[in-house]
């Protein structure tokens, strides 16, 4: 048999997620400028965010990534709050993205992670090849080709 479950119910579960959201959103950063009116460094300690993630949790609570999947996340028990955790998680760094909290630069790296692509339609290659097919037409005629 396994190691026994951290989080004994559902409720245990959410409190957790809700601690670690709190603990997410409330990251202090120690930051340092140059004041040009004093002429001098100045340093301040900043409230800042960082983006929720399924694995950060783990990391928080204190268990496994596997742990967490085999023994929350494939129980019918905890179905409802684990697929709220991920929804969350998308909704967060949607949200983070929009607000310009994390830069645009990587949203294609955080967004790929839930399904999102940046890839555009490409499928204008057929239109392409009719439109050299013409000109090619065009081009035999001019020389006085046959075709």
């Amino acid at each position: 048999m396994g190691r026994p479950r951290k989080f004994k119910s559902v409720k245990a579960l959410a409190e957790a997620w809700g601690a670690y959201k709190a603990y997410c959103d409330n990251q202090m950063v120690l930051t340092h400028d140059f004041s040009s009116k004093n002429s001098e460094f100045v340093s301040s300690e900043l409230r800042r965010s960082i983006t929720y993630t399924i694995e950060g949790f783990c990391v928080y609570a204190g268990i496994s990534r596997s742990a967490f999947y085999q023994y929350y996340a494939e129980d019918e028990k905890f179905v409802d709050i684990v697929t709220r955790m991920k929804e969350e998680c998308e909704v967060d760094a949607r949200k983070k993205f929009e607000l310009q909290v994390i830069p645009a630069q990587l949203a294609g790296l955080w967004m790929s992670k839930y399904g999102y692509t940046t890839k555009q339609d490409t499928s204008v290659s057929g239109s392409l090849d009719l439109e050299k097919s013409k000109l090619d037409d065009l081009i035999r005629q001019m020389r006085g080709e046959d075709g």
